[in-house]
């Protein structure tokens, strides 16, 4: 690796991590605390890292279908153009194992009262580059499910009968868990509404191959769905402040590229009523992503 790239990763995750204790001092002030409850703030954002990434022990090989944030402008010596578009994703049968001549089905549970408006996005931009088999079911731990909630995949397939068609198949189960719940045949389960993202994620696009821009990419995503969606008043504050301070240097959350950054970031901001509190460069990128097509059904189905 030559001198010059070097110095630009060490660079970049240096700097990832002072805006990462930057951001965790604005919360810490937002809340008048002194220098020991910092401390206490890394123990709980590490506890929550742990929580978001349990796995679920293995019950079957058969799916359960049952009916100051970082500064992104230090990572512009990585990436040159603003780019809007993902680069090519390694095959389906890398990430999802060789196809045995059966269609492989992603099956996810979720709780209705949080919709997983991430997870629909990640649908929509699956749909544009696969043909995808989608299902909507409703377990039996649920009860009145919303109509909107039972079509947000929009409408069956003509063809579903015929499963030979399909490259993938995508089943969503409204169901009574704590949190969102994957499962792949022949694969671990996953939970936690930010690691089913990155693994769709990996379906869509090479996730970065920068360690700098890679750590900056899976801050942004924890910190939507820790600080973001169940941080106080003052800590969201801080974050997208944060997030106002960056967009002045960059195009996207992290940095010169979309990525699954802004995808989880726009969502949570959405689905937790941020909108109208975002500041300026905040209100600018969440009407760019707006223009882009992979938000468009998420948003109308769960408004």
């Amino acid at each position: 690796m030559s001198t010059f790239t070097w110095n630009s990763v060490v660079g970049g995750l240096m700097d990832v991590a002072r805006r990462f204790l930057c951001c965790a001092s604005l919360c810490v002030q937002a809340n008048g605390s002194d220098d020991d409850e910092v401390l206490m703030i890394g123990g709980e954002q590490r506890s929550f890292l742990e929580e978001d990434n349990l796995i679920l022990p293995a019950e079957s090989d058969v799916p359960d279908v049952d009916v100051d944030l970082p500064d992104s402008s230090s990572l512009s010596t990585l990436n040159v153009q603003p780019s809007s578009t993902l680069k090519e994703p390694l095959s389906l049968e890398a990430v999802l194992g060789k196809n045995r001549g059966v269609l492989t089905d992603i099956v996810i549970n979720v709780n209705p009262a949080q919709p997983p408006k991430t997870l629909l996005v990640l649908h929509s931009m699956l749909c544009q580059r696969y043909r995808v088999l989608s299902n909507v079911h409703a377990h039996s731990s649920i009860r009145n499910v919303p109509p909107q909630l039972m079509s947000c995949l929009g409408p069956r397939h003509p063809d579903s009968h015929n499963r030979q068609l399909f490259e993938l198949g995508f089943t969503l189960i409204w169901k009574d868990v704590p949190k969102a719940q994957m499962r792949v045949k022949d694969m671990c389960p996953i939970e936690g509404e930010g690691n089913v993202a990155r693994f769709l994620y990996k379906l869509l696009a090479t996730y970065p191959s920068e360690p700098a821009f890679a750590t900056l990419v899976d801050f942004m995503v924890d910190t939507a769905f820790h600080q973001l969606r169940e941080g106080s008043s003052e800590e969201q504050a801080a974050v997208l402040h944060s997030f106002n301070s960056s967009l002045g240097c960059s195009p996207w959350i992290a940095g010169q590229d979309f990525s699954l950054a802004d995808i989880a970031c726009y969502c949570v901001i959405l689905q937790s009523g941020l909108t109208s509190a975002a500041p300026m460069n905040v209100q600018k990128w969440l009407q760019t992503c707006e223009d882009l097509d992979h938000f468009g059904p998420a948003k109308l189905q769960l408004g």
